[in-house]
């Protein structure tokens, strides 16, 4: 099937090209916000203002959430996701910042230890994305992976994050385990009218690779810093890339919990 106001094979193409770019920058509503917010407030915040950049960012993102419920840009089920995201992340920043594995150089006073409140919705966008790009797509699935096995991936992964720093780092284990569980699998996603097919492990990567050019934003203005990027600031490392994979795929199955996924190709 076919737009009826298209008419051709290479014009369906372009037309469906861009109406996937449009769906992706509509999923993106919240994450864009956010990012936004980092750049302005970098950009622009007085230093000198009596509130500080982050307590300025951790109550704008509370409005921009109290927002998007409000005018219903986004659903009771997307923000109970965003809120277990937002507490999964904040949980395991304090642990990571305590660790010296990265650091929030500017002061506030909306803190739990070291980490500013507004790090878990930097979190929650990722499920916020995935929560909207499933709904948005009208994601169907081949060969969804049985979840009780992606739940173990996922309780895996978030213990790693914690347990590498004691003893051995399980991680490549774990992407053995993805590629097994995951490489069968289909998702079927609507731009137009008719569903495409891509290779879920794919579009799995796609969005990790999105994360780090976000992270490399969210250092960039000086949101957090990792070791070495005090002082000049550098890209960070691409082996994060793989650290994103992993963390985006315990938001992935908390999405698939609440969407219980349609298997079909649409």
């Amino acid at each position: 099937m076919h737009n009826r106001f298209v008419r051709g094979r290479v014009s369906q193409l372009i037309f469906e090209f861009i109406s996937f770019g449009i769906k992706q920058a509509w999923a993106c509503l919240f994450g864009g916000m956010m990012l936004a917010l980092l750049i302005g407030t970098f950009l622009f915040y007085p230093a000198d203002a009596a509130l500080t950049r982050y307590d300025f960012i951790t109550v704008m993102a509370v409005f921009i959430q109290i927002t998007l419920l409000v005018t219903r840009l986004e659903t009771l089920e997307e923000a109970r996701i965003i809120l277990v995201f937002h507490i999964v992340g904040t949980v395991m920043e304090v642990f990571k910042t305590q660790a010296g594995s990265w650091v929030y150089p500017e002061p506030g006073l909306l803190k739990i230890g070291d980490v500013p409140l507004f790090s878990g919705f930097m979190y929650a966008c990722v499920g916020s994305y995935i929560a909207r790009v499933w709904r948005i797509f009208d994601f169907k699935f081949t060969h969804f992976p049985a979840m009780k096995w992606q739940a173990l991936l996922a309780v895996l992964v978030y213990v790693n994050f914690f347990s590498h720093h004691y003893i051995w780092d399980f991680r490549n284990a774990l992407f053995a385990f993805a590629f097994v569980l995951y490489v069968p699998c289909v998702v079927h996603f609507k731009a137009d009218e008719e569903h495409r097919p891509m290779p879920l492990l794919i579009g799995l990567f796609l969005v990790a690779l999105f994360i780090w050019f976000a992270e490399n934003i969210g250092t960039f203005t000086k949101a957090w810093a990792y070791p070495g990027q005090r002082e000049i600031w550098h890209m960070v490392s691409p082996a994060k890339l793989g650290a994103w994979f992993l963390l985006m795929l315990i938001s992935f199955v908390l999405v698939a919990w609440v969407h219980r996924p349609i298997e079909g190709r649409g």
